[in-house]
């Protein structure tokens, strides 16, 4: 408790400033948790220091453009970064593309940590939870589809090639 009332006298540091960044870690720490337990590339420390770097820039966008158009393009520059993070996410291997699905939740957590900065905890924890579900919930589904479609064109589990009848 000591910690927290020090870090609260800080001078220069408001509520306002901290709210949004302990939201940024919590939310964004969930999300890291389940992408470091499925063993993931950005896990719990990259999407925290993602989430963290949108909320401050968000945060201080507000603070040098309160009252102007200004504070849009600091969301816009976030998002141009971000993308090159995501693409850098994105191998191409052999016949495959992988880490789609992490350059896809390094831009929602970013995003993520846009709207903690704007202030929008309740649409940040919506998005984190459906986020969660996305990740967590279809995993099954989508491993059930290619197994399926891996069995049909001949790449099944054991190996073996399968000859489809000719249409």
């Amino acid at each position: 408790m000591q910690v927290i009332a020090t870090i609260l006298n800080l001078p220069g540091l408001t509520r306002d400033e901290l709210v949004p960044l302990a939201f940024a870690v919590v939310l964004s720490g969930i999300i890291g948790f389940e992408r470091e337990w499925n063993g993931k590339p950005a896990g719990l420390r990259t999407n925290i220091l993602i989430c963290l770097g949108a909320t401050l820039l968000t945060i201080v966008g507000r603070h040098l453009a309160p009252h102007t158009d200004d504070a849009t393009r600091v969301v816009q520059g976030i998002v141009t970064g971000i993308g090159f993070l995501g693409a850098g996410a994105i191998i191409q291997s052999g016949n495959g593309v992988h880490g789609r699905t992490t350059a896809a939740s390094i831009w929602l957590v970013t995003s993520i940590g846009v709207a903690c900065g704007a202030g929008m905890y309740g649409l940040a924890t919506v998005v984190t939870g459906m986020m969660l579900m996305t990740l967590l919930g279809l995993l099954p589904i989508t491993r059930w589809i290619r197994g399926r479609r891996d069995r049909i064109n001949g790449r099944g589990s054991n190996n073996k090639h399968i000859d489809l009848p000719q249409q």
